[in-house]
């Protein structure tokens, strides 16, 4: 196969490609970057530079690039049973074996898999299954969702209304009906004299202040990330999330937590509940599910849930053409199983984490940085114009961009939201790639800093 050259892969991308997240206007003339290949953390573009990927792709990538197993497992079930759906009362063998797997993963007695294909689609079917479940138990009044201003859990129309973001809001007349927000917790943003375990207590409490407000009897669910990612890697106290599960448990709300980026090993752990402390009662799932390699996703349900929705809740009118796709629960399969043999969430929580912490806390003593925040393989640099006091650039996002394509000029991928700069690198990095990290790392942020002091 003959491959274009980069210009004319440009311009067909801009006559033909509408991107995500992108003015594609703007796009259109500055011209995409095109990745070409993987290996392990890195990446390269058509022009042939190499790419430490600090972001693991979008947060996903967790057993690094260009494993062929991966590849050799959507080949023997392609060649198998390419296709087959969920309906009509059927399966195929992969789709059992993963959601039997992901029971002997997922925390407590969440043992209920309901196959989709993406984290948005994740969201989008427990907000119907959780209005459905409380509504066959004769509380069809108990159906509003409570998130937070500035989460993230999805792009489509139930997604973008569960999160907070008031930039997709705007786009569709969004959220829908009977969805509300409380403020997030960002103690580096609001915790003024509070230490971080109180103000946790203080945060968390903002919950059960909104289910007071809107009458328990109506609030059907609490939605939340476990590390809210997509807004700049706000890592709660720990004192958050166990206050959080005592008030559900107190007004019988159910437990939502969004997996979609701290499931299987971003924090160390195999899912973000189990590093803080808590126990959901649903969790949505994707992106490391399959390492990014084939979409899958999957709301996951406890045996409460699920109970009422097998026994109460009559046919179950939902679902899609690739629920349960087969090609993708056996590459989903053939994913875990290389994560669990291999040891790759176990050596990322006792070996790289604990290296990665102490070189990325060495970042935070550069100039620009006010706050470095990590937690297990997943973190954020907050860029500020003050290092001794709390504050954020007065135009947000700017300065953040600017470290994000000078890191781009040296070599490393970091992701930039408003002024944080965000760290998820593939599970399976070295010491001497996080060595290199934090040396490309260092040297954005001093050239950085010569811009703005220009």
């Amino acid at each position: 196969m003959e491959h274009l050259d980069t210009k004319t892969l440009q311009k067909l991308d801009a006559a033909h490609h509408l991107h995500p997240f992108n003015d594609n206007a703007v796009l259109a003339k500055k011209g995409t970057r095109i990745l070409t290949r993987g290996e392990g953390c890195y990446v390269w573009d058509a022009d042939g530079n190499k790419l430490l990927d600090a972001f693991a792709g979008l947060w996903c990538v967790n057993i690094g690039y260009g494993r062929k197993e991966l590849g050799e497992a959507a080949k023997r079930q392609m060649d198998t049973l390419a296709y087959y759906n969920s309906f009509f009362q059927c399966t195929v063998e992969p789709t059992i074996e993963l959601a039997a797997k992901l029971a002997e993963l997922a925390p407590g007695d969440i043992n209920h898999s309901f196959f989709v294909n993406s984290g948005s689609e994740a969201n989008d079917t427990i907000l119907r299954l959780v209005r459905h479940f409380w509504a066959v138990q004769d509380q069809p009044r108990k159906n509003i969702f409570i998130g937070r201003h500035n989460g993230y859990h999805g792009t489509t129309v139930a997604g973008a209304s569960l999160g907070g973001m008031k930039g997709m809001h705007r786009q569709g007349g969004l959220p829908i009906p009977d969805i509300h927000h409380i403020e997030p917790p960002f103690w580096f943003g609001d915790g003024d004299e509070l230490s971080p375990d109180e103000y946790g207590l203080a945060a968390a409490k903002r919950l059960e202040d909104k289910i007071l407000e809107l009458g328990p009897e109506r609030v059907a669910a609490f939605i939340g990330e476990p590390i809210m990612g997509a807004i700049g890697v706000y890592i709660p106290p720990m004192t958050y999330w166990p206050e959080i599960e005592r008030i559900c448990r107190k007004y019988d709300v159910l437990l939502v937590a969004d997996e979609v980026i701290c499931g299987f090993g971003r924090t160390g752990e195999w899912f973000g509940s189990q590093y803080f402390g808590f126990q959901p009662d649903i969790m949505p799932v994707a992106k490391g599910i399959t390492s990014g390699y084939i979409p899958l996703g999957a709301a996951m349900f406890n045996d409460r849930v699920a109970k009422v929705l097998k026994e109460q809740g009559g046919e179950l009118a939902h679902g899609a053409t690739y629920s349960g796709h087969p090609v993708c629960t056996a590459v989903a399969l053939e994913n875990l199983r290389i994560l669990q043999e291999e040891g790759i969430v176990e050596r990322a929580r006792t070996e790289i984490a604990p290296y990665l912490a102490q070189r990325w806390a060495e970042l935070g003593e550069h100039r620009l940085v006010g706050e470095a925040r990590i937690a297990g393989m997943v973190g954020a640099l907050e860029l500020v114009p003050d290092k001794p006091r709390r504050t954020f650039f007065e135009e947000r996002g700017k300065v953040g961009a600017l470290c994000r394509d000078i890191a781009l000029r040296n070599g490393l991928i970091l992701r930039a939201t408003n002024d944080s700069m965000l760290l998820s690198p593939p599970l399976v990095i070295d010491r001497a790639q996080v060595d290199e990290l934090f040396e490309k790392a260092w040297k954005s942020l001093d050239e950085t800093a010569a811009e703005l002091g220009k």
